[in-house]
C-alpha cells in the first residue's frame, strides 16, 4: 500500500477541483424528436475508432494521476511493445482539462480522468471514441463500467473504465458501536467541530443525494443534474453543516490524521483510509447508508489528436488485464473494474478483494452508489435548466465560509 504515500498528487484531485469554473458551451444545445428531446451529441461523435491496433510507434505519452504507470507494471509494458511511457502526473482534474485542451494538441496521447472532468473532455472534443472490441477484458468487466453515464454517451464509448471506490461513511466505533445508518450524522448539530468532508464542490452532489431520500418533495433523481431550486437546498444544507466540520480535507492522509488525533468522530472517506486506520489500530469502520452514496471513478481516454494511438492502444489493453488491475488496486487503494481480478488480488494480499469491495456482483450495490460526473447546463431529459459545475464551484466557495 506504499503507492498512495509516495504518491501525493494522485489524492490532490479534491483541493485542484475548486478550481475550476470551466463547462462547454456545446453540452447546452437540445433538439427535439417526436418521442422527446435528443441529447447534443459531442464534437467527436461520428469519428469511427480505429478497428485494430497496428504496430506501436515507440512511444506513449500519458497525462495521468501520479502513479498510474508505476514501474512495476509500467517497465515491463515498455519491454513487450517497445513503447517507451513519458509521463505527466497531473495534481487535479482541472489541471487534466487544461493539458488535454484541443485534443491533447497533438501532444498527448491518453490521460487518465476521473468522473468529474470526463464530460467536460468529451464536449470540449478533446478526446474521441475508443473501440472496445480491441480491449479482450472490456467483457470481463463489471457491468456498470463496460457504458457508465460519465464516459459513454449515446452508446458512444469516450474511453475504458479503469479503478472506482465508493465514498463512504467513516466513523469511530467508540462514538458510535451501532454502525450509523444514515448520512444525517454528518449533519447533526450533536457532532459539532467532530465532521470532516472533502474539500471539492462535488461533494453538493452527496448533500443532494441525502436530500433526495429525506426531502423527496424536491423531486431530485439525480444528484449531478439539479435545478435551482434543488440546487439551493443542497447548498443550504452545506452552509447549515459548514459550522459542524472540523476540517474540509484534501488528503486522504489529512482525514486519516484528523481520525488518529481524535480530531474528528465521522466523515466521508474512501475505503483506503479504513483500511489504513485499521491497520495502524484505529477503532474505525465505514459503512454505505441507506441513502446510498456517491463515487469516484477513473477513465483512460484517447486524445482527439493523439500522434501514438497504437500504443495507447496496447496500453489500454495491457492496464485492463486482470494482474495489472489488481497491482493498481492494492498499489492505490483502488478497486478494479475488471470482474476477474478480484482472484488476482487475493493472490498478492490475502483479504484485499473484500476489503475493496471488488467482490461486489449485485447491481443493487452499484445502483446504491452514484459515481461522479461533471454537471452540466443541459439535463438527461434534454432541458437546459440544470446548475451547471462552474455555478458548483462558486457556491463551493460560499459555503465554506
Amino acid at each position: 500500500m506504499t503507492g498512495i504515500e509516495s504518491s501525493p498528487a494522485r489524492w490532490l484531485r479534491l483541493a485542484g477541483t475548486a478550481a475550476a469554473a470551466i463547462i462547454v458551451a456545446t453540452a447546452c444545445g437540445t433538439t427535439s424528436t417526436a418521442t422527446g428531446p435528443t441529447l447534443t451529441q459531442p464534437p467527436t461523435a461520428t469519428m469511427k475508432p480505429q478497428t485494430s491496433i497496428g504496430q506501436g510507434e515507440g512511444q506513449l505519452n500519458l497525462v495521468l494521476w501520479d502513479g498510474y504507470a508505476d514501474k512495476s507494471w509500467a517497465d515491463p509494458f515498455t519491454a513487450a511493445t517497445g513503447c517507451k511511457l513519458n509521463l505527466h502526473p497531473a495534481g487535479s482534474s482541472d489541471e487534466m482539462v487544461s493539458l488535454m485542451k484541443d485534443g491533447g494538441g497533438g501532444q498527448w496521447d491518453m490521460v487518465s480522468a476521473s468522473g468529474d472532468a470526463d464530460l467536460r473532455l468529451i464536449y470540449g472534443g478533446d478526446v474521441k471514441p475508443m473501440n472496445t472490441d480491441l480491449i479482450p477484458d472490456w467483457v470481463n468487466f463489471q457491468n456498470y463500467f463496460k457504458a457508465p453515464p460519465y464516459n459513454t454517451i449515446s452508446g458512444v464509448h469516450y474511453g475504458i473504465s479503469l479503478q472506482w471506490g465508493p465514498n463512504t461513511l467513516l466513523y469511530s466505533t467508540s462514538k458510535f458501536p451501532t454502525p450509523p445508518m444514515s448520512w444525517s450524522v454528518i449533519y447533526d448539530t450533536a457532532n459539532k467541530g467532530l465532521v470532516t468532508v472533502p474539500d471539492n464542490p462535488i461533494q453538493i452532489a452527496d448533500a443532494a443525494l441525502y436530500l433526495s431520500k429525506t426531502q423527496p418533495s424536491l423531486g431530485i433523481k439525480d444528484p449531478y443534474e439539479l435545478n435551482q431550486k434543488q440546487f439551493d437546498a443542497a447548498v443550504a444544507l452545506l452552509k447549515q453543516q459548514q459550522p459542524l466540520i472540523k476540517k474540509y480535507w484534501g488528503l486522504a492522509t489529512d482525514e486519516i490524521s484528523l481520525f488518529q488525533n481524535g480530531d474528528v468522530v465521522v466523515g466521508a472517506a474512501w475505503p483506503y483510509q479504513t483500511i489504513q486506520l485499521k491497520a495502524a489500530g484505529a477503532a474505525v469502520n465505514d459503512t454505505i447508508p441507506q441513502e446510498g452514496a456517491t463515487g469516484w471513478a477513473d477513465t483512460w481516454m484517447l486524445a482527439t489528436k493523439a500522434p501514438h494511438p497504437n500504443c495507447a492502444y496496447l496500453w489500454t489493453k495491457y492496464v485492463s488485464t486482470p494482474h495489472v488491475q489488481a497491482m493498481q488496486a492494492l498499489s492505490f487503494g483502488e478497486t478494479p473494474v475488471n470482474s476477474k481480478a478480484c482472484a488476482e488480488m487475493e493472490a498478492l494480499q490475502a483479504g484485499s478483494c473484500a476489503q475493496y469491495h471488488a467482490d461486489q456482483t449485485s447491481q443493487s450495490y452499484f445502483d446504491s452508489i452514484k459515481f461522479w460526473k461533471t454537471p452540466l447546463a443541459q439535463c438527461g431529459d434534454g432541458n437546459n435548466n440544470c446548475i451547471p459545475y462552474a455555478d458548483w464551484v462558486a457556491a463551493w466557495t460560499t459555503i465554506k465560509g
